[in-house]
This record gives structure tokens, C-alpha cells and sequence, in this order.
């Protein structure tokens, strides 16, 4: 199967550091690959895939030091590309939400469309109303609930290769928050937890310039304990010890959570989660078996003695039997096999 993936522009595939949409790009590429499939990849240059790459960018946007630059201008370019070489491939896979949509009409019925993002914005319902022949695929079921009537596929959940991130048998004993330091994060929840239950948390997260203020007047302050160690953010390869010598991960999301790739990597390291009741997290953790599923902050101390208990082994199984990049790599073809087949009966109608 001759496959395109059309990546964003922002971060490289994979992410040097923080990122989620073009990391699990970079796995999709790589898996279908394994698997025998005739993938290209369009994405900056400073990608690395087992895929075909054609570069669209000489680096990735968001650390790109150039003041001067137009995130647009780029990701129209790669689109024009795309369609040049639109013949080339039998399925388009595009993960940039709905950039392509007035440009790839004429290809609707051989593209699918991941979307990556929370959907509940005010202007969305308009677009995938009036394009409803782009085929999608959502991430997690709770993601599709502000769009009930877009013309979904199937829901594919994220995977990661099972050898990229290390299992741990034993913890270090002290909790982890990963992610971005972000007011819908909530590590200022993090660190009232770790703080309540006397036990060392250590942060590691990406601040965005948009977060800057809310990271000085409001974390900033909380960071002078010597409970909590602000690590700043990291790449994938310090995440094997980083989430491998935790007790568990503390998930204290605020907001409609598509997916929360940090969850099955903390799996695939052995670290269970405690993660609050909010968007995909009851599609993602087994309560009693990956994790605990909590409300509040009596209910987050109280799985801090439950999350001891579970069987590390046992949490590093579950991921290899729901969330490796063959799997979704496996999902994903089950689609593109479907998408060939109806396009091959429309033609021949």
C-alpha cells in the first residue's frame, strides 16, 4: 500500500522534546514500515523516520529561531505538494485538523483525517458540516462529542513502540507530572497532592510563551519546597527513568482530554497513573489494574496507597495488549483497506 502522512509543521517527527501529534506520527510512520507498506512522510527536515521524507521545511517551526515566520505560508506550501504528488499514493493520511480541506475535495474519498485536538470550539461545527465527505478518525470516543454528526471512521487510540521506553519492576517513590505547564493541566494540583501526602514530585514540563505568566505568578511560587523538582521539559530519552522511577503519574487534568499520550507512556514504563475523571481518561486507564480514576484530592491521597499496590509487570502488560504502535499501526490499515475498497466500487459504478 503506497501510504502519505502529511504531518504538522511545528515540532519535528518525532519531537525533539515536547509534543504529541508529531510523535505519534513518527510511530505510525515507523510501524507501517515495519509491516511492509510503502510510506512518505511530509514533514520539516529534521525528521527521522523509517518512511520516505520529503522535507517542507528545513527545521520544525515551534524551535526555529528565526523571529520572522509564517507558520501558514509554511503549511499551505506542503499542502500544494501534497496534491502535486497526490497520484503517487493510494491513501492520504493527514493529522493537521482541517488545513486541506478546501484544497483536497477532489481526494476526499481517498484521504483519512486523525484529528488530534479537543473539538468543542465555538467554529468547527461549520466546517465539518459544510465538508462532510472528509472521512475521520478520532482519537478517543469522548473527543467526538462535540462533532456527533462528522462523518467518522473509527476511533484509533495512540500507540508507542514497545521497545522505545523501558519497564521499570521497582519505583524510586516519588510521583511524576510530564507534560505542559498549562492552566488546564493543573500542576499546581500536582504539586497540593505531593505536598498533602509528604512525598517528592518531580516535574517535567514544556512552558509555552502563552503559559509564561501563569507559570511565574502562579507555579513559580509553589516550586520553593524541596518536595518538588522542576525539571523543565524533556525528550524521549530521558523518559524511561524519568517516568520508570516514579510510584505513579499524577494525570490532574482540567479539561475535555482527547487522548493523554503520557498515560500509556507511563504504562509502558511499569508507572501507574492517577489521572482525574476528564475527557478519554476512563478510555485510557483500567482502574485497579493501570491506574486509579479519581474526582478530587481526598480521592488522589487515597489511591496514593492503591497505586502501591498494583503489579508493575502487570501495568507494562496491559500497555502491550492495547497501546503499541502495531496495534495502532494495525487499526489504521483496517481503514486505509476500507477506504481503497469504496473507492475502488465508486469507480467502478
Amino acid at each position: 500500500m503506497r501510504i502519505a502522512q502529511i504531518a504538522p509543521l511545528y515540532e519535528a517527527v518525532p519531537p525533539k522534546l515536547y509534543g504529541g501529534t508529531e510523535r505519534v506520527v513518527a510511530h505510525l510512520c515507523d510501524a507501517l514500515v515495519d509491516l511492509g507498506h510503502d510510506v512518505t512522510l511530509f514533514a520539516s527536515a529534521d525528521a527521522h523516520t523509517c518512511a520516505g521524507l520529503i522535507a517542507m521545511r528545513d527545521q520544525a517551526i515551534r524551535l526555529d529561531q528565526e523571529p520572522l515566520k509564517s507558520d501558514l505560508a509554511a503549511h499551505l506550501t506542503m499542502l500544494a505538494e501534497v496534491k502535486r504528488r497526490a497520484a503517487q499514493f493510494d491513501v492520504l493520511h493527514f493529522h493537521m485538523d482541517m488545513l486541506h480541506f478546501p484544497i483536497f475535495e477532489q481526494y476526499a474519498s481517498r484521504s483519512v483525517t486523525t484529528l488530534h485536538g479537543r473539538l468543542d470550539l465555538k467554529d468547527l461545527p461549520a466546517v465539518y458540516r459544510h465538508w462532510p465527505q472528509y472521512g475521520l478518525v478520532s482519537i478517543s470516543d469522548y473527543q467526538r462529542r462535540p462533532l456527533p454528526f462528522a462523518n467518522w471512521l473509527t476511533t484509533v487510540a495512540h500507540g508507542i513502540p514497545e521497545a522505545s521506553l523501558r519497564f521499570s519492576p521497582r519505583s524510586e517513590g516519588y510521583l511524576a507530572f510530564l507534560g505542559r505547564i498549562s492552566p488546564e493541566k493543573r500542576p499546581d494540583v500536582a504539586i497540593r497532592i505531593a505536598r498533602q501526602a509528604g512525598i517528592p514530585l518531580k516535574i517535567a514540563a514544556k512552558i509555552d510563551a502563552v503559559d509564561r505568566v501563569y507559570f511565574e505568578t502562579l507555579i513559580a511560587p509553589l516550586l520553593d519546597d524541596p518536595l518538588v523538582d522542576f525539571i523543565g521539559e524533556i525528550g524521549d530519552a530521558e523518559k524511561s527513568a524519568f517516568l520508570g522511577g516514579a510510584l505513579a503519574l499524577l494525570f490532574p487534568i482540567d479539561w475535555p482530554e482527547p487522548f493523554g499520550l503520557v498515560m500509556i507512556e507511563s504504562f509502558a514504563c511499569g508507572t501507574p497513573v492517577i489521572a482525574w475523571n476528564c475527557g478519554s481518561v476512563p478510555e485510557v486507564v483500567e482502574p485497579g489494574k493501570t491506574g486509579v480514576i479519581v474526582s478530587n484530592d481526598a480521592q488522589a491521597l487515597h489511591a496514593l496507597d492503591h497505586v502501591a499496590t498494583l503489579d508493575r509487570a502487570a501495568v507494562r502488560a496491559a500497555f502491550e495488549q492495547r497501546f503499541t504502535a502495531d496495534i495502532m499501526a494495525s487499526a489504521y490499515l483496517t481503514v486505509y483497506s476500507n477506504i481503497i475498497d469504496s473507492e475502488f466500487e465508486r469507480r467502478a459504478s
